[in-house]
């Protein structure tokens, strides 16, 4: 049987698979369920959160099965931090999709290649994860950026006589996301019964933010022995404000050197890809006549790698 018959079979079961588990869905919107959303623990909390919309006896099980293991958690909490609406089961769903998905396509335009095949589900096993990490590290960006003006929020809104609490809930209101939606959180934690040092924690395993860091310490140290905490935290926006602008200042001189460092590292990848394409039998002597060839590869690989991340090290600037 033709081989890209049974490539494109696979991907279809698989996909209708995944398909009928996740179109079975309800409506979960009881009390209970909103308690638990907000009150359970965090690992539960994240778990509902990202499956708040859908339900399915099949995934529920899934996910059922993935609790309290280790990587599930790893996993759970990198998706509440990417804010996407996933659970873990989905996730590894994706990911076997991927795998499957991106290594038949390369094996069909690579010209029915394994190692195209290979690299192909390589590179799918790994898109995901950097999917997520590129949410990731948008999000906190964003936070970051709009920490300052919330801080000030913060200030004002006790300066006028409003609680923390209150003072918190006008951020929700009136604050963009994604700044909007971890304090509006926070205050429906501690209404539904959490303490607010509780809360804060649970918000701070969510945003992994020195800056947030900052202010999350400077509450629950202001609770604890007392002091101005509108004065505290002014002197903290101020801190936050400087250090987002220094951030700003290295990102623009230090792109051209992380521009160069992308162009470096990939351009010897997809030249070899489309002199692969263009003259198929002139690129395999390096895999097909010994030794030779596979360590010229190898070499290669591990130089344009620890070019890469030398690079990264040399324009990565903390500040």
């Amino acid at each position: 049987m033709n081989p890209i018959i049974l490539i494109v079979g696979a991907v279809a079961v698989v996909i209708l698979g995944v398909g009928i588990v996740l179109s079975i869905s309800g409506e979960r919107g009881t009390v209970e369920k909103r308690l638990e959303r907000f009150a359970s623990t965090e690992r539960e909390a994240v778990q509902e959160v990202a499956g708040a919309k859908r339900g399915s006896p099949l995934g529920d099980a899934f996910n059922r099965a993935l609790a309290g293991r280790s990587f599930a958690d790893r996993i759970s909490t990198q998706l509440a931090r990417a804010d996407l609406k996933l659970t873990v089961g989905e996730y590894l769903a994706l990911i076997v999709i991927a795998i499957v998905g991106v290594g038949a396509v390369a094996y069909v335009i690579g010209g029915r290649s394994i190692i195209f095949a290979v690299l192909g589900a390589v590179g799918g096993y790994f898109a995901p994860s950097l999917y997520v990490g590129f949410k990731q590290s948008q999000r906190l960006n964003k936070f970051n950026d709009q920490l300052g003006d919330t801080i000030n929020l913060l200030v004002n809104g006790l300066r006028s006589g409003y609680s923390v609490l209150q003072a918190m809930e006008a951020v929700g209101h009136e604050l963009p996301q994604p700044v909007a939606g971890e304090f509006d959180r926070v205050v429906k934690e501690v209404q539904l019964g959490l303490t607010l040092e509780q809360a804060l924690q649970n918000m701070l395993r969510r945003v992994k933010s020195d800056d947030l860091d900052l202010v999350v310490t400077a509450i629950n140290v202001q609770r604890e022995v007392g002091g101005n905490l509108a004065e505290i935290l002014e002197v903290i926006s101020h801190t936050i404000r400087e250090r987002v602008r220094i951030k700003g200042e290295v990102r623009v001189l230090t792109a051209q050197g992380m521009i160069t460092g992308y162009v470096i590292t990939f351009l010897p990848v997809v030249l070899l890809m489309i002199l692969y394409v263009v003259n198929k039998p002139y690129v395999e002597l390096l895999w097909t006549r010994g030794i030779c060839g596979w360590a010229m590869l190898i070499a290669a690989g591990i130089l344009i790698v620890s070019g890469f991340l030398i690079i990264r090290k040399i324009v990565t600037i903390e500040v």
